[in-house]
């Protein structure tokens, strides 16, 4: 008995190790598909619950970045219609800046809204001008042509604008009161309820 007992024992301790062994492969290899998944829902460039689809942004930062309070940053650029537009240019009226893009889903819903909105306010003096990243100016007008978009529309081919601004993600919407001061910022979609009170609050 005591024999097969000492014969048991080492079958018994390798055993333990190979067990020990896959134990910690198993475990390892857990970690590192969780790390995997977190790192890919962290930086996939696809939209979010909310709706806010990332953008990729190639032009330079210019000046400082925008801030609740302070003035909008100038900029100057040639609209779908190919007239020569500045933000400064509207100095004196409530200005929605919106940055979308035309494959751009939640911007897709929103335009509707935006065009409705622009259609209420615009006999009070409120103005709305759209950003489109990364298109270029026939892009733009033949989208917007197409769902009955009638507001100033600027193709930012270059993202030159919407890097000045800072926009990581869209839509997002900058409201600028009559003195160029910017008011707000919303990042995401809006209900036409919002809209309203952005735009009230500028137009004051």
């Amino acid at each position: 008995m005591s024999t097969a007992t000492r014969t048991d024992q080492p079958k018994d301790t390798r055993q333990r190790i190979r067990e020990s062994r896959f134990g910690t492969l198993v475990v390892l290899g857990l970690t590192g598909a969780l790390v995997m998944g977190l790192a890919y829902l962290i930086n996939r460039p696809s939209a979010s619950a909310s709706g806010i689809q990332a953008v990729t942004l190639s032009g330079p930062s210019k000046g400082a970045a925008p801030k609740v309070g302070t003035p909008a940053q100038d900029f100057t650029a040639t609209d779908v219609e190919g007239q020569q537009v500045s933000l400064s240019d509207y100095q004196g009226k409530a200005v929605w800046l919106t940055f979308g893009a035309t494959w751009c889903a939640a911007c897709q819903a929103e335009a509707p809204d935006i065009q409705a909105a622009y259609e209420k306010h615009k006999a009070a003096g409120a103005v709305v001008l759209a950003i489109f990243i990364s298109e270029d100016a026939a892009t733009v007008k033949d989208y917007a042509d197409r769902v009955g978009l009638t507001f100033p529309k600027i193709g930012d081919a270059d993202t030159a604008i919407a890097s000045a601004y800072r926009v990581n993600g869209i839509p997002v919407h900058f409201f600028i009161d009559r003195s160029g001061v910017l008011r707000s910022v919303v990042t995401g979609s809006m209900t036409p309820k919002r809209m309203d009170a952005a735009i009230a609050t500028v137009s004051r």
